[in-house]
């Protein structure tokens, strides 16, 4: 418990303490105004006095050790993943690649030629060639069969391949 007597100091020094703070509040107010008074003359603006403490703040933080490493960190992050994603690319590349190969061979593979599939998509290309043979004023001779058309387009494309591209000069020619 405290005694009467230090209730009483305890009470004048609060009250010392709390003059002080209004008098140190009064003599802020007034050195700020000063402040604001010098700047205005000077012409820093406060826009100006916030983009020097920006700049100086970035500056800081550029130079701390932590901004350092983190910088290295992500710099490295970001070399593997663009390596990363080049490689993807480049693996995808050799698949499309492949694929196309793939495509291109696989006309030449039996099972597929003898698929129900294959044998429609024979049949309409057979009937629309034919179609077009009539329209076109050509004689009624079909040229052979899908089989035979298509051997002989890639025969007619291994040559111009081999060569440069040729077009036809003739009508025979055209004609399978």
């Amino acid at each position: 418990m405290i005694s009467e007597e230090e209730k009483e100091e305890l009470k004048i020094e609060l009250a010392k303490l709390e003059d002080e703070i209004s008098t140190l509040r009064q003599v802020l107010a007034a050195k700020e105004k000063h402040l604001v008074e010098i700047k205005q003359k000077l012409g820093i603006s406060l826009m100006n006095e916030l983009k020097q403490n920006f700049s100086r703040s970035w500056h800081d933080m550029q130079t701390t050790s932590a901004y350092k490493k983190t910088h290295e960190t992500l710099s490295h992050a970001g070399q593997k993943a663009t390596a990363a994603i080049s490689n993807v690319g480049t693996a995808i590349s050799k698949k499309f690649g492949d694929m196309s190969y793939s495509i291109r061979h696989s006309i030449s593979m039996p099972a597929m030629r003898n698929s129900p599939t294959f044998k429609s998509f024979e049949e309409k290309v057979e009937t629309t060639v034919t179609s077009l043979k009539t329209k076109v004023g050509g004689t009624g001779h079909t040229g052979g069969s899908f089989e035979e058309v298509l051997s002989s387009t890639a025969q007619a494309s291994a040559q111009s391949s081999l060569a440069g591209t040729r077009l036809p000069e003739s009508e025979e020619e055209l004609q399978c």
